[in-house]
């Protein structure tokens, strides 16, 4: 049986903390809730991670978040040696923020980066400290410190971000919204997850369902650390926090 869980993120991506009822509790201890604010691990970002408050003040430690048998099922799972929490038990469910946050900027640097680089994207991958885009991109013709520069003017112009629903059919009548070259949105649900940039989506506007901040500015300083060739026709870019490294 797949549970289906209110995820909160969706419309809120700064909300770090909540109150939840335990639904159930699957053959490996994962923990399944009514509502979350966890994300779990998709589309090339990783879950999140934090603690599970109990009513006595104690605390189960959640170290990853996956999905289910659906989207819509999300399991917490708890790191080794974990109490377990009784079906129907009330428990407040807390992010580790700074782990979240940092994600929240890569992700939306990631979303930059396609900007800079309308090409279609082949794979990524999010993580905390160093993230990767990889593009159909026969010869680059590109450097780090020219896509950098142009990423860092997107950041600096401090674009509003936003979140917008569309239909499936909307999807389909505008597919140059799918910038993946091998992967589509679920669709199936009646509803698409658009994150857009700029006011009136003037940037970019593509289909997320991942976590991100409310204007470029929060991304902060980045940069591009490496461009890999990986194959004939792919071409692999690495970011990083921080401005770029003088002479490297």
């Amino acid at each position: 049986m797949a549970y289906d869980t209110a995820i909160l993120f969706r419309d809120d991506s700064y909300l770090n903390a909540i109150d939840a009822t335990v639904l159930a509790i699957n053959e490996r201890s994962g923990i399944l809730t009514d509502q979350t604010v966890f994300y779990a691990t998709s589309g090339g970002q990783l879950g999140d991670t934090g603690v599970f408050v109990r009513a006595d003040g104690s605390t189960i430690a959640i170290a990853a978040t996956v999905t289910g048998e659906t989207k819509e099922e999300i399991i917490h799972v708890p790191a080794p040696d974990q109490p377990v929490p009784a079906i129907g038990e009330k428990l407040t469910l807390r992010l580790d923020w700074d782990r979240r946050y940092k994600l929240m900027r890569m992700h939306t640097a990631c979303h930059l980066l396609s900007v800079v680089c309308p090409f279609p994207i082949t794979g990524a991958a999010v993580s905390e400290d160093d993230s990767r885009v990889d593009f159909d991109l026969p010869d680059a013709g590109v450097t780090k410190e020219s896509i950098t520069q142009k990423m860092m003017d997107l950041v600096n112009a401090n674009h509003r971000i936003f979140t917008r629903w569309i239909t499936d059919d909307e999807l389909a009548a505008d597919p140059g919204l799918i910038k993946s070259k091998n992967v589509r949105p679920p669709t199936g649900t009646g509803r698409i997850r658009l994150v857009c940039i700029g006011e009136n989506a003037s940037v970019d506007s593509q289909p997320c369902g991942g976590t991100h901040v409310a204007t470029t500015g929060e991304v902060g300083a980045i940069h591009i650390g490496k461009i890999e060739k990986k194959g004939k026709e792919n071409r692999r870019f690495r970011i990083r926090f921080g401005p770029l490294p003088e002479g490297v």
